[in-house]
């Protein structure tokens, strides 16, 4: 008997008990369901909600593996120091980097959809409906927007929070008003601090390699520009992403690539991408213009974040990461196009804003996402009341023509 048989009969023997979604959810994320609507108009589509989610992990699976090298990379480069000349095969995609990936990145990834998933399934059996497919996508951005050196017992101590309180709380996949994901690094953020303070996210265990001290620390490029330092890496070394930084969140280049595969598939909207990024330009212009004008001296703790390139603040730290893959949200999103349009700008606006008006936490992407997804709600709202008024308006203006009834029936009876 095939898998698919044994699954259904499982499904159909606990059908109606308490363990019932358990078995529903193994056998739906493995096979298309079955069930159809059986009254009212409808029209059957080619996807559903865990299709989606899993498009959106196809567009993260490039970022995911990218980064399991620059772990080795940057694990390396902190010991022995990086290569005068780089070469993308023999210094980057060898087997050593991937491996300190693979020993350092996957462990955040089984906790982040071990725990997230186990939360899921608790909550479904206790309140007796389906599990939600919400948690895929998640899982998988969870471990891409903590340092890579974070203990994993945080990771799921804040994967519980953020799926609860985030979540469930509010109803569950579609009702939430924050992104789970950004909930869970709030969270770790205002608890763990320390952790999470964006400055120094590299630690390597350099004992057995080096013979060194039990770690080496490496600072990110916008904390070494936080305590106004010099940035020593190149553009194209910020774009495609050899850089330290949080765990998939270096390689613009994958990461624009993936934002064009969710726009091309519809699962995205460009409108906030774009316009997030415009909000992100127009700040880092006025801050690049006060510097420019001298109202801010170099003594200024402000004046490395500010005098900072406007575009290049896209090509480093999380701006990108969070552009494509968070602020594109659908559920904490704005809703109407227009709105997506102020949503998405004052999130590019706002991220650059903190991360230089903030130097103890230069990366503040993730907190105007969280802003905008409450204020998401109200843009939509006046959205519509602006519509509303204008139809009125329209309506108030219009001229009403009186037709004679008699006429109107001639007419009629000459076109017959």
């Amino acid at each position: 008997m095939s898998l698919k048989n044994n699954l259904h009969n499982l499904k159909e023997k606990y059908k109606g008990k308490k363990m019932a979604p358990a078995f529903n959810a193994v056998h739906t994320f493995l096979y298309a369901p079955n069930e159809t609507t059986q009254s009212g108009s409808h029209v059957r589509g080619a996807d559903d909600l865990k299709r989606t989610m899993n498009t959106v992990i196809m567009a993260l699976i490039p970022v995911l593996l990218f980064s399991m090298f620059n772990a080795g990379y940057q694990h390396f480069g902190a010991i022995n120091g990086f290569p005068q000349e780089f070469s993308l095969v023999s210094d980057f995609l060898t087997w050593d980097n991937f491996w300190i990936g693979i020993i350092k990145v996957l462990p955040l990834v089984a906790v982040s959809y071990g725990v997230g998933l186990l939360v899921e399934f608790i909550f479904a059996v206790i309140k007796g409906h389906e599990v939600e497919e919400g948690y895929l996508v998640t899982g998988m951005l969870v471990p891409l927007i903590v340092p890579i050196d974070l203990p994993l017992w945080m990771l799921a101590v804040a994967v519980v929070f953020g799926v609860v309180i985030g979540k469930e709380v509010f109803g569950g996949t579609g009702m939430n008003i924050l992104n789970p994901a950004l909930t869970i690094r709030a969270f770790l953020f205002f608890a763990y601090p320390t952790w999470m303070s964006g400055d120094k996210v590299w630690v390597h265990d350099a004992v057995e390699l080096a013979g060194g001290p039990d770690a080496i620390s490496g600072e990110t490029i916008l904390g070494t520009l936080a305590q106004n330092g010099d940035m020593t890496y190149s553009i194209s070394d910020m774009f495609f992403g050899f850089i330290p930084g949080s765990v998939g969140e270096t390689s613009t280049f994958l990461i624009i690539l993936g934002g064009l595969f969710l726009v091309f598939t519809k699962i995205a909207s460009w409108r906030i991408m774009l316009s997030a990024i415009i909000g992100a330009l127009v700040m880092g212009f006025i801050f690049n213009g006060v510097t420019d004008a001298g109202w801010i001296t170099e003594t200024s703790k402000f004046y490395s974040l500010m005098s900072f390139e406007s575009w290049k603040h896209l090509i480093v730290g999380g701006l990108a990461f969070g552009i494509v893959y968070m602020a594109t949200d659908p559920v904490t999103g704005s809703q109407t196009n227009k709105g997506k349009w102020y949503y998405g700008f004052f999130i590019g606006f706002i991220s650059v804003m903190i991360r230089v008006f903030n130097p103890a936490y230069p990366e503040g992407v993730f907190l105007a996402i969280l802003l905008m997804n409450v204020f998401a709600p109200t843009i939509d709202h006046y959205v519509i009341q602006g519509n509303i008024k204008k139809r009125m308006k329209r309506l108030k203006n219009a001229t009403i023509i009186e037709v004679d009834s008699s006429k109107s029936e001639n007419l009629k009876a000459e076109t017959v």
